[in-house]
């Protein structure tokens, strides 16, 4: 049973930039794949970004050049550097663990939601203009 905290959520300006943690209850290094997830009022969930256990990214186009998954396996803890931001970000951000499979099936795709078994509970962001 992996357990997940998110923190790090905010209101802030168009343009500004945010760091949202995830601190896990497992070893990081032990999980095959952690990734974020959003969901805006009326809007799906939908993926951010992803990291293997070795390291590989993995982006949604939305977001590429922008955010910046990363992890720090001895504080068992992932991070979303989040620059550049735009309010069409704005969203309740999830972090998300799938221990057993990486990230993609699709080359370059972070794989759906439905693969993930082990979710937190989120954090707000909102960015104004």
């Amino acid at each position: 049973q992996v357990q997940l905290v998110e923190s790090g959520g905010g209101s802030v300006q168009a343009g500004g930039s945010l760091k949202l943690s995830c601190a896990a209850s497992e070893y990081t290094y032990s999980i095959l794949c952690m990734g974020w997830f959003r969901q805006a009022p009326g809007k799906e969930r939908e993926g951010v970004a992803g990291i293997d256990s070795d390291g590989s990214t993995t982006y949604a186009d939305s977001v590429k050049g922008r955010f910046t998954i990363s992890k720090d396996s001895a504080k068992n803890t992932l991070y979303l550097q989040m620059n550049s931001l735009k309010p069409e970000d704005t969203a309740m951000y999830y972090c998300a663990a799938d221990p057993w499979a990486l990230c993609t099936v699709i080359p370059g795709t972070l794989k759906p939601l439905e693969s993930f078994g082990y979710w937190g509970q989120g954090t707000q962001v909102t960015v104004s203009s």
